[in-house]
């Protein structure tokens, strides 16, 4: 467990009832916005699937899943760590065209998670997808993509401090993102850690979109973990935005072109995970069965932790803390959900 940060004179600026009502204003209204925005249908997802479908994100390669057995079905499951495959083959299935997508809650348990202010084990995320044809697979349509979302981003939060005066006495987040690549950040910063770089750029620049996450650096060292088949890591990134309450930087998106069948051989081939190609979900691309898209995941408890200025992510969303840390946040006027 990490160390929970307290701002020094922290309050919160709702209190229990109020925060429950906001957080509803803010659901409702960001993801009316973002299905307008990007043309999209809400459908419904699953909350686990089989092992064995290759659907399930491993994240890092690290974590593990939360497996239990289904005895009437004659199959065992896994909770979702995200819906990242499972949204590809639901376009397929759907028959959705380029230019239109969809986007559903995505709930999930992450056991190994880190505790800190913005990790929790239970994960709630917007999880989103789009048919794109294989010539819009650019950095034009990337930066499109984040551009649109962070329009929505700005457009709540003017709605938010519209309906609580109380949240406007901070600066509104910068429309305007700048783009950066890893590499770029290594090289600005080659004497800190990822964090720290992203810490040192965002306070700068406001609003941020990282890219290339995933592949090695010159370093040697990728400047984040990202599985090897969703994702292309030449054309995905991270939305970071500056977050004054904690005095850092505060990721609310992570996103991406999605791999085609040369990306996904070349990243299985460059983890050691050659093996999953056999896998349905895998075999599928490799064949050039399923649509190219574009797609990603914003998080949702981040996203109202932002807007309604809470210090910790348990202000928002109801989860399992160490008792140590309820005890720290309660005497500090953080109110735990």
């Amino acid at each position: 467990m990490d160390e929970i940060k307290i701002p020094a004179g922290y309050h919160s600026d709702l209190n229990l009832h109020d925060t429950q009502v906001a957080i509803k204003t803010v659901k409702d209204f960001f993801q009316q916005s973002l299905a307008e925005q990007l043309y999209l249908l809400r459908v419904s997802a699953p909350l686990f699937v089989e092992p064995s479908s290759g659907l399930n994100d491993d994240l890092n390669g690290v974590e593990r899943p939360v497996g239990f057995d289904i005895p009437c079905a004659h199959a065992n499951a896994q909770v979702v760590h995200s819906l990242a495959k499972w949204k590809r083959m639901a376009l397929y299935r759907y028959d959705i065209h380029p230019g239109k997508g969809i986007y559903t809650d995505m709930n999930a348990i992450r056991r190994d998670e880190e505790l800190d202010n913005l990790h929790s084990v239970y994960v709630d995320q917007w999880d989103w997808e789009k048919v794109i044809t294989p010539e819009a697979r650019t950095l034009f349509t990337l930066h499109q993509a984040v551009t649109d979302i962070v329009s929505c981003i700005c457009d709540t939060q003017l709605t938010v401090r519209g309906k609580y005066p109380q949240l406007c006495d901070t600066p509104l987040l910068r429309r305007r993102v700048t783009f950066v690549t890893a590499q770029e950040l290594e090289d600005l910063y080659p004497d800190l850690t990822p964090k720290q770089r992203e810490n040192a750029f965002t306070k700068k620049h406001g609003t941020v979109f990282i890219q290339g996450i995933g592949g090695k650096l010159r370093s040697g060292k990728p400047h984040d973990g990202r599985a090897p088949d969703y994702d292309d890591w030449h054309l995905n990134g991270d939305i970071i935005v500056w977050y004054p309450v904690l005095g850092h930087a505060l990721e609310l998106s992570s996103m991406g072109i999605r791999v085609d069948e040369d990306s996904l051989a070349r990243q299985l081939k460059l983890s050691g995970c050659e093996d999953r190609a056999k896998l349905p979900f895998q075999k599928a691309i490799l064949e050039k069965k399923l649509p190219y898209t574009v797609g990603g995941g914003i998080g949702q408890s981040r996203i109202c932790m932002f807007y309604l200025r809470k210090a910790h992510i348990g202000e928002v969303q109801v989860s399992i803390w160490p008792d140590e840390v309820r005890e720290k946040c309660a005497k500090c006027g953080i109110n735990l959900l």
